[in-house]
């Protein structure tokens, strides 16, 4: 979901940076404020009981980090951690509650995005109860090219590495690489330099 950049700093925005590994917000936090990617990557994840990283999604420029936490009285149930140098737009919650108050298509425009997010995440869950590893990896690639506009097959650079997709997927990493071989020779996705291709 992106809002106009010039709409967020008239009600109060302020741009923050990030440095690789730096947390932008923990697990268990509260939420305060709508961040909106600028530049730069960051990945929700959390860290279960025995220290292993299940990583939720990875964010691009363009796109909002938890916003929907906003809408609710919870805690943040993952980490967001700068995987590059970021940078992003931040509102605290009561202006980003005016700004929509303000403007009623942009709260529209996030209840769609919301119920589109909410609806690839459902796809996603359902294809990672598989026990065929390609129907999984393509869930969460789906999942991801879902928030790019083009939909032409082989356009969508995946940036996630094989090791972020074992832990997207709960596969090990040999298993994610043997599978993208397979689905490159099917020509489902394409690779070239190392990159995954959908």
């Amino acid at each position: 979901m992106l809002i106009d950049s010039k709409l967020l700093l008239e009600y109060g925005a302020t741009t923050e940076k990030f440095t690789p590994s730096e947390i932008i917000f923990s697990e268990d936090s509260t939420p305060k404020y709508y961040y909106q990617l600028v530049s730069g990557r960051v990945k929700l994840n959390h860290i279960d009981e025995s220290g292993k990283e299940f990583i939720q999604t990875i964010l691009t420029s363009g796109q909002s980090v938890c916003e929907l936490m906003l809408f609710i009285d919870e805690s943040y149930p993952v980490n967001a951690i700068a995987l590059t140098n970021a940078s992003a737009l931040r509102i605290k919650k009561e202006n980003f509650f005016k700004l929509l108050d303000d403007h009623h298509q942009i709260s529209l425009d996030i209840n769609k995005f919301l119920a589109e997010r909410l609806y690839q995440k459902f796809l996603m869950l359902q294809n990672n109860s598989s026990l065929d590893p390609e129907v999984r990896i393509m869930g969460i690639l789906r999942y991801l090219k879902s928030f790019n506009e083009n939909k032409t097959p082989h356009t969508f650079e995946v940036l996630h590495t094989r090791q972020q997709l074992a832990s997207l997927t709960g596969l090990r990493v040999e298993t994610v690489i043997r599978t993208i071989k397979k689905m490159e020779e099917k020509k489902i996705v394409k690779i070239e330099n190392r990159k995954i291709l959908l």
